[in-house]
C-alpha cells in the first residue's frame, strides 16, 4: 500500500496550490479518502474529506469555502485544490485511506504560505 503526495511548496498569502495523493496497493474507489494537515506545534487536524464514490464532502471550518476536495477513481488520486491561503495554513499535509477496517496514511507533504 502507498499513498504519496505531491504539489506542496512555497506559496505567498493569497495564493492556491493544488495538492496531489497518488494511491496504489488496495481498491481506491472503496475507501473513503481525507486530507489532514499538522502544523508545528499543534495536534494533526483532518481538513477535507471525501466518500468513495465522491459524493459527500466535508471540510474543517478554518479551510470551509478555500478548500476543495476531489478525487478520480479511474487514476487513484485524491486531489486538494486550495486557494486564498493564509500563514496559518502552514503546515505538512497528508494524505488518508480509510474504510473502517483499514487506515493508511502518506508521507506528507509540506505547504509554507509565507511573503
Amino acid at each position: 500500500v502507498q499513498l504519496v503526495e505531491s504539489g506542496g511548496g512555497l506559496v505567498q498569502p493569497g495564493g492556491s496550490l493544488r495538492l496531489s495523493c497518488a494511491a496504489s496497493g488496495f481498491t481506491f474507489s472503496s475507501y473513503a479518502m481525507s486530507w489532514y494537515r499538522q502544523a508545528p506545534g499543534k495536534e494533526r487536524e483532518r481538513v477535507a474529506v471525501i466518500t468513495s464514490a465522491g459524493g459527500v464532502t466535508n471540510y474543517a471550518d478554518s479551510v470551509k469555502g478555500r478548500f476543495t476536495i476531489s478525487r478520480d477513481n479511474t487514476k487513484y488520486t485524491v486531489y486538494l485544490q486550495m486557494s486564498s491561503l493564509k500563514p496559518d495554513d502552514t503546515a505538512v499535509y497528508y494524505c488518508n485511506a480509510h474504510n473502517g477496517f483499514n487506515d493508511y496514511w502518506g508521507q506528507g507533504t509540506q505547504v509554507t504560505v509565507s511573503s
